[in-house]
């Protein structure tokens, strides 16, 4: 096996008096399409808070390619590799798609310390080339993100993260509230990371979306690991009745 790159070490995270992760190791290995799934409580979403840079662990170590890492803000992530997809904050509704390609990254022109117009061709046309490599089509890097569908908006978001490089890509339940057609165009996203050397962490309630698009599943219950089994290795009955 390779070495991995990211290694969870008996990680610890307390809410008060809620022991919200319980001695969790695991190592995610590069290129590697990996399926979280749990009901809710299970820990999951503790797990990548933390490997995000939205909470603190309480104890254990963390470590990205053999360094330990700590990060205190989403930002310092990101700034590592590691890119987060929510949901339902990934994108910012009432901006343009160049806008939401480049936000907190914005490139600048005639920049004085820092300060100066933005180089807005520059976001419009490699927004452009950034959703073409995902096969997305969509009019014009000029239209509003709060007028594209649900799978359309997680396509962009996903465009970002691979035209930025990030080395993990993590997707909260990015097929949640969208359509059959557009599930399966999400799917073929994650799919699509192994082929840019990206590895991806997909958190699921749909096991069959796991399934369909995952290398590894890994089940949580309580805080705990409970399964951690290659798909070909495993059943989705084998890992719903384990939860």
């Amino acid at each position: 096996m390779p070495e991995p790159i990211i290694r969870f070490q008996d990680v610890h995270k307390w809410y008060s008096g809620v022991h919200a992760l319980k001695g969790v190791t695991l190592d995610i290995y590069p290129n590697e399409a990996l399926g979280l799934v749990g009901d809710n409580g299970a820990g999951k979403s503790t797990l990548i808070n933390i490997l995000s840079g939205t909470e603190s662990r309480s104890s254990g170590e963390i470590t990205l390619e053999g360094k330990p890492i700590n990060f205190a803000t989403p930002r310092q992530a990101m700034d590592r590799g590691i890119e987060t997809i929510y949901q339902y904050n990934s994108m910012v509704p009432s901006m343009s798609i160049a806008r939401n390609m480049f936000i907190g990254r914005e490139p600048l022109k005639m920049s004085i310390g820092g300060i100066g117009w933005l180089d807005q061709e520059r976001m419009r046309s490699e927004s452009v080339s950034a959703i073409a490599d995902v096969d997305l089509h969509l009019r014009s890097p000029d239209a509003i993100v709060g007028e594209l569908s649900g799978g359309q908006r997680q396509g962009v978001a996903i465009a970002r993260a691979m035209h930025f490089k990030s080395k993990v890509m993590i997707l909260d339940e990015p097929t949640n509230h969208i359509s059959v057609k557009e599930t399966q165009k999400v799917i073929g996203f994650v799919r699509s990371l192994k082929d840019q050397s990206i590895t991806s962490v997909f958190i699921s309630h749909n096991m069959h979306h796991v399934f369909d698009c995952c290398d590894r599943v890994v089940a949580m219950r309580l805080g705990e690991i409970v399964m951690d089994k290659r798909i070909e290795e495993t059943s989705i009955e084998e890992v719903s009745n384990i939860l």
